[in-house]
C-alpha cells in the first residue's frame, strides 16, 4: 500500500473518530430523482429508483424498470433517455447524453419563442432544447428497450440498445451506437462510435468483435435475467417508502440523544 493510501486513510478514520467522540451523528439526504430546466424523471408505480441511485432530467421509466444503487441516469443536455419495460441499470452504471457545446450555452435554453438558431458545427439551438447532433444527423437520444439489463459500472452514451439484450459489467457504449436485439455483451467491451452490432450474437473485446452466435437457451437467459431483476427489485421496493425513510434514522438519533447534522 502506497504512502498515499495510508496517509488519507489515517485521516479519513481519524474524522470519523473525532466526530463520534464529539456526539455529533451525520446523516444525508438525497434525491433519487431531479427535475433539471423545468424537466422531471417520468416513472409508473412500479417502477423500482433505489434510494443512493440518481435519476435527473427528461428521463422516462417503463413499467417494471429499475434503476438499482449508485447508477446515474442523467438526461441534462436537452435531449431524453428511455428505459423500457422491465429493463434494469445496475449498480453503478452511468447512462447519459451527450453535452451541449460550450457555444451554445450562451442561449436560453429555455427559450419558447420557437426559433432555431446554428451555433457551430453539429449543434442545434432553440425551441427549449440545444444539444449536439450525431453524424447520423439523429439527435443524441438513449433508447434502452425492453428486457435489457445493463451490467454494474457500465457507461452509455447516446445510444440505441434494442430489446433482448444482455450488456455486462464495466462495458462502453458510445454515441451513435447501434445494439440489436438478442444480443450479449461480454464485461468489460467497448462498443466505439456508430458501431452498429447486428442481432442473435455474443460479442466481446475492446474493441468488440462477435465471438459467435446464441442459441436458444441463451436468447431465453437474456429475458429470463431481466425478469429475475424485476422480481429482485419489488423485494426491494417494499422495503423503502415513497416519501424516503431518513425522517426515521433522525429520530433515532434524536431518541438517543444525540446531535445530528446533515452530511
Amino acid at each position: 500500500m502506497s504512502m498515499k493510501a495510508v496517509v488519507g486513510r489515517g485521516l479519513r478514520e481519524a474524522g470519523a473518530a473525532l466526530k463520534h467522540a464529539s456526539g455529533l451523528e451525520v446523516f444525508t439526504r438525497h434525491r433519487p430523482k431531479m427535475a433539471f430546466l423545468n424537466q422531471r424523471p417520468f416513472e409508473t408505480n412500479d417502477t423500482f429508483i433505489a434510494p443512493t441511485a440518481s435519476v435527473i432530467g427528461n428521463v422516462t421509466n417503463w413499467d417494471e424498470s429499475s434503476v438499482w444503487y449508485n447508477a446515474v441516469v442523467r438526461a441534462d443536455s436537452g435531449f431524453p433517455i428511455t428505459i423500457g419495460f422491465l429493463s434494469n441499470v445496475q449498480e453503478g452504471a452511468v447512462v447519459t447524453t451527450l453535452p451541449c457545446a460550450k457555444n451554445a450555452m450562451k442561449n436560453d435554453p429555455l427559450n419558447k419563442n420557437g426559433n432555431t438558431a446554428n451555433v457551430g458545427e453539429g449543434v442545434v439551438a432553440g425551441g427549449g432544447e440545444i444539444g449536439k447532433v450525431l453524424e447520423t444527423g439523429f439527435p443524441p437520444e438513449t433508447k434502452i428497450g425492453h428486457y435489457v439489463s445493463i451490467g454494474a459500472g457500465s457507461v452509455l452514451v447516446s445510444c440505441r440498445v434494442d430489446d433482448l439484450v444482455d450488456v455486462g459489467d464495466k462495458c462502453t457504449i458510445l454515441e451513435g451506437a447501434w445494439i440489436e436485439s438478442n444480443v450479449i455483451l461480454e464485461p468489460g467491451s467497448v462498443v466505439p462510435a456508430y458501431t452498429r452490432i447486428p442481432s442473435g450474437g455474443r460479442w466481446g473485446g475492446n474493441p468488440i468483435k462477435c465471438l459467435g452466435q446464441l442459441g436458444d437457451g441463451e436468447k431465453e437467459g437474456i429475458k429470463n435475467k431481466a425478469i429475475g431483476r424485476g422480481v429482485m427489485a419489488k423485494e426491494h421496493a417494499v422495503e423503502f417508502l415513497p416519501v424516503g425513510s431518513t425522517y426515521l434514522h433522525l429520530e433515532d438519533l434524536e431518541r438517543e440523544g444525540k446531535t445530528a447534522i446533515q452530511g
